[in-house]
C-alpha cells in the first residue's frame, strides 16, 4: 500500500488554479463565499438519494438547505466551494465524498442561471464552448422517438426491456423508468455541453412549477458527453408546497422500503420567513476537473482515493 496521494502534482496545481479562477469570478460579479456545516440534523428526502449517517447527524449531500436559510436571513447572492456525501455512489465517475460548487443568484431564474454557468465553463475551459439546450421532452423526443407525457407506462416498460434487456421493470414507476433510459440509453449518446431543461413536475425536487407550462418545473441538468455535471433550479419559495414535496418523497422511500427522514423544520421555516426570488446550481467539481483535462475516471482528479 502507498501512502502518496492518487493524483499528480499537476493535477493538485490544476485544481488550486479551478478554485482560484471560481473564487475571483464570484467576488468580481458580487457574489458572497460562505460556509456551512458539513453534519446536519436533518436531510435530503429524496428517494433518489442516500444520506450518510454519523453520530446522530447526516452528512450535507449539498450545502443547499443551509445556504436557503442564509438568503433567507438577506446574505444577498452567495456561492460556497465544499465537500459533499453520498452513500453508495462509488466507481469511475462517483465518489461516496466529491467538492460541489453551489452557488444562488438572487433575481436570477433558471435560464439566466445556465447563461451564467455558460459564462464559467467557458472562463475556467479558456475557451468558448458550444452549448445546446434541449428540453426534457425534447431529449426523448430527439434520442427514443417517444412522447413522454402521452406513452403510457407499460409501452414505457417495454422500451426500458428493448433498451436495457434484462432489466426488471415490473415495479418501476414512470419516473424511475425515464431515469433509467437517461442514464443508460440517452446519456452515451450525447455529445459536448448539453443543458437538459424543463423537466416534469414530479421531478421538480426544489423547483418551482413553470409560469407557462404546467406540467414541467424550472429544473435544468448540464450534460458533457453524456456525463451529468450539474443540477440546478429556478427554486421555490413556497413552505408549504416544499413540505408536501418532502412528505411524498418520505411516501416513495417508504415504497421502496428505504428509511424516512425527519423533514427540515428550519429550512421550512426559512420558507415561511420569506425566500427572496432566486435560481440556483449545483455543480460538481471533480466532474468539471475531468472534462477540463479530458480524464476518464474521477480518481485522477482526487488527492486520495484510497480513503
Amino acid at each position: 500500500m502507498s501512502w502518496r496521494p492518487s493524483a499528480t502534482v499537476q493535477m493538485i496545481r490544476a485544481r488550486a488554479k479551478l478554485y482560484q479562477q471560481i473564487r475571483t469570478y464570484f467576488s468580481d460579479s458580487g457574489c458572497l463565499e460562505v460556509d456551512t456545516p458539513l453534519l446536519s440534523s436533518a436531510t435530503n428526502t429524496d428517494p433518489d438519494i442516500a444520506s450518510i449517517y454519523v453520530q446522530n447527524q447526516y452528512l450535507q449531500t449539498s450545502p443547499e438547505f443551509a445556504m436557503k436559510r442564509l438568503l433567507a436571513a438577506d446574505s444577498g447572492s452567495i456561492y460556497q466551494i465544499c465537500h459533499a456525501f453520498r452513500e453508495s455512489e462509488q466507481g469511475r465517475q462517483h465518489r461516496p465524498e466529491f467538492t460541489l460548487l453551489e452557488w444562488y443568484r438572487l433575481g436570477f431564474d433558471y435560464q439566466q442561471l445556465m447563461d451564467e454557468m455558460e459564462q464559467l465553463i467557458d472562463l475556467v475551459s479558456g475557451q468558448q464552448n458550444q452549448f445546446r439546450r434541449l428540453s426534457y421532452q425534447a431529449l426523448f423526443a430527439e434520442f427514443l422517438a417517444i412522447d413522454i407525457y402521452s406513452i403510457n407506462l407499460v409501452d414505457l416498460q417495454d422500451c426500458c426491456q428493448q433498451h436495457v434487456p434484462g432489466t426488471d421493470v415490473v415495479k418501476m414507476d414512470t419516473d424511475q423508468c425515464l431515469d433509467l433510459l437517461i442514464s443508460l440509453v440517452i446519456a452515451p449518446g450525447m455529445k459536448g455541453y448539453i443543458f437538459v431543461y424543463d423537466y416534469p413536475l414530479s421531478q421538480a425536487a426544489l423547483a418551482r412549477p413553470s409560469q407557462n407550462d404546467p406540467k414541467v418545473a424550472e429544473r435544468f441538468e448540464l450534460f458533457h458527453d453524456g456525463l451529468e455535471l450539474a443540477n440546478g433550479f429556478s427554486e421555490l419559495t413556497d413552505a408549504g408546497l416544499q413540505r408536501s414535496r418532502f412528505m411524498a418523497d418520505n411516501q416513495q422511500r417508504e415504497k421502496r422500503g428505504l428509511v424516512q427522514y425527519t423533514l427540515d423544520e428550519n429550512l421550512l421555516s426559512a420558507l415561511e420567513a420569506g425566500l427572496p426570488g432566486c435560481a440556483g446550481v449545483a455543480l460538481g467539481l471533480d466532474r468539471l476537473l475531468m472534462v477540463l483535462l479530458k480524464l476518464d475516471s474521477i480518481d485522477q482528479v482526487m488527492s486520495f482515493c484510497d480513503v
